[in-house]
């Protein structure tokens, strides 16, 4: 698995949505920053501490990574399908499964991986902004910190698998536009966050959207050794 894994980053450049995610997470760093120092902006979404902070921060990231997961799964299952170039990978001796989980495996990681590092960057520059011109009152406590940094594991845990409901819509006529659509629609759904409070703050929700995105990826794998791709 590993050897197919580094198979699918050579011939798939993971360079152009790194910086795209890097490129996001400033962004999310100055509307965030947006929020906290204009005045007019405060009241229309009140940031009262960093607990508040945090949250949105951990909402716009996650929002980001889930659709920034079906743009990946596009360029590296739905275009290879619509194309037909994944059947260059099905004439090698190895078993299609392991293929198409090698590639899921890549968008699960990258999810995750970037999703934690945003959220943290993104806290740890506005935790420096705010240390500097006082934008919101308090400190960043340890608990706090502590808080915050369980809820970006297990929440970039839950959406690097909630990622992959995408797939199966795009699977379904092997379509880019309807992948990222989707992900629009499921991201619009999970990161409504009012008065710091989102779908995510009910421990069961991202548990099962994970569940449900798990599930999801192995129906879309299932029966892929009978699939006919010059067909489909």
């Amino acid at each position: 698995m590993p050897k197919l894994v580094r198979l699918e980053l050579r011939k798939f450049d993971i360079r152009p949505y790194t910086r795209a995610a890097v490129i996001g997470t400033i962004l999310i760093f100055i509307l965030v920053s947006g929020l906290s120092i204009n005045v007019q902006m405060r009241q229309s979404v009140p940031l009262l501490g960093y607990d508040s902070v945090f949250s949105v921060i951990e909402t716009l990231v996650r929002a980001m990574y889930v659709v920034l997961a079906a743009v990946i799964i596009s360029r590296l299952v739905i275009d290879e399908f619509r194309n037909k170039t994944i059947t260059v990978m099905f004439t090698y001796p190895i078993n299609r499964q392991m293929v198409m989980v090698a590639k899921l495996s890549v968008v699960i990681v990258f999810t995750l991986i970037g999703n934690i590092a945003s959220c943290l960057l993104v806290a740890a520059a506005f935790a420096t902004l705010n240390h500097v011109e006082g934008v919101i009152p308090g400190l960043l406590t340890w608990s706090v910190a502590e808080r915050f940094f369980i809820v970006v594991l297990t929440n970039a845990l839950a959406t690097s698998f909630l990622s992959l409901i995408p797939l199966y819509f795009g699977m379904r006529k092997h379509s880019v536009a309807t992948t990222i659509t989707s992900s629009v629609l499921v991201a619009a759904l999970v990161c409504q966050n009012i008065g710091g409070v989102t779908l995510y703050s009910i421990i069961a929700v991202p548990i099962s959207l994970a569940i449900l995105g798990a599930v999801i990826g192995y129906l879309s794998i299932r029966n892929i050794e009978h699939v006919d791709v010059l067909k489909s």
